[in-house]
């Protein structure tokens, strides 16, 4: 029976998601998605956070305050209309000075179980599990 496959297994190694936060492999967005209106937990992975929050050297009005608050501000729209347990949704990410709309960046947010089985929202890019 599947149920029992696992059963007197021993573990070898664990990862929580308050270890990734506190590694710095994910970061806790919570307190502005929940300024957002989004109620759960937010994190995102340091690679979507990276691609998408951090302005790059040299450029010119952004900072990462308002590039996070973009972020959230598209989840929450996509959260609004979503169905089931994992969203795509896009937002646009400026690299450069160009005068022009900035390429747009996928992203992909899942919720699953936090540390103790609360429902919790990962961002990430479409290609991160």
């Amino acid at each position: 029976m599947a149920d029992d496959f696992w059963e007197g297994a021993e573990i070898t190694s664990s990862y929580s998601r308050a270890q990734a936060i506190d590694d710095g492999e994910l970061v806790d967005v919570s307190s502005v998605a929940k300024e957002a209106g989004i109620k759960l937990p937010v994190a995102m992975t340091r690679t979507a956070w990276c691609r998408c929050v951090e302005v790059p050297p040299g450029v010119h009005c952004q900072d990462e305050s308002g590039r996070l608050w973009d972020v959230v501000w598209m989840l929450r729209c996509a959260i609004r209309g979503s169905r089931g347990d994992t969203i795509l949704f896009g937002v646009h990410v400026r690299h450069d000075n160009r005068e022009q709309t900035p390429p747009l960046v996928r992203l992909k947010a899942m919720c699953g179980p936090g540390d103790n089985a609360e429902p919790v929202i990962t961002v990430m890019m479409p290609d991160e599990d």
